[in-house]
C-alpha cells in the first residue's frame, strides 16, 4: 500500500511539471481550459486535486451567508442545504477531473471559482479570451466544440435616433 501511495506522489510531482511552471504565471483554472494537451494535463489534476481538498468551504461559506440573509434557524438551514449541494457538485467535479485529466481534449465540468455561488460563472471562465463556444452541428465531428462562436453583427444604424 505504501508503494502505491508514493507511487502517486512521485507520478503527480513528476507527470505534471507544467502544473508547477503555470501557476507561476496563471492559475490552474485557465491551465485546465488550455488547448494545450501538456498545460491541460497537470491543470485539470490540480483543479481536481484542489476541488476536491477544499469542498468543505462550501458548506461553511454558504451557512454563514444564510445565516445572515434570513432568519437565523431557516436562513442556517437553507444556508447548509446549499452548501451541501455545492459541496457535491464541487467534489463530483474534482473526481471526474482526477479521472480524465488524461483524456485529450477534455477539459472536464467545471465549478465556479466563487464558494459563494457554485454554478455563478465569470465571464472570463467561459473560453479561452471570454468568448463562449458555439453549439454543435448535427453529425459534426468533436472539433466543433472548440470552435469560437462568430460575435453577432449588428447593424450600425441600430441605436440612431430617426
Amino acid at each position: 500500500m505504501k508503494k502505491v501511495v508514493l507511487f502517486f506522489l512521485l507520478f503527480v510531482v513528476f507527470a505534471s511539471p507544467t502544473l508547477w511552471a503555470q501557476q507561476a504565471v496563471n492559475n490552474v483554472w485557465e491551465a485546465a481550459n488550455s488547448e494545450h494537451y501538456g498545460t491541460k494535463f497537470g491543470g485539470m489534476l490540480g483543479r481536481g486535486l484542489l476541488n476536491i481538498a477544499t469542498s468543505f468551504v462550501d458548506v461553511i461559506v454558504h451557512t454563514v451567508e444564510g445565516t445572515k440573509q434570513g432568519p437565523p434557524f431557516v436562513g442556517t438551514l437553507t444556508g447548509l442545504g446549499s452548501g451541501i449541494g455545492c459541496t457535491a457538485l464541487r467534489v463530483t467535479s474534482g473526481a471526474l477531473d482526477v479521472v480524465t485529466f488524461w483524456v485529450p481534449g477534455f477539459n472536464g465540468f467545471p465549478v465556479s471559482r466563487s464558494y459563494k455561488n457554485c454554478l455563478e460563472f465569470e465571464e472570463e471562465e467561459l473560453g479561452p479570451a471570454g468568448q463562449d463556444y458555439a453549439a454543435p452541428v448535427a453529425g459534426s465531428a468533436a472539433e466543433d466544440y472548440a470552435k469560437p462562436a462568430a460575435p453577432a453583427q449588428r447593424d450600425a444604424m441600430e441605436y440612431v435616433k430617426k
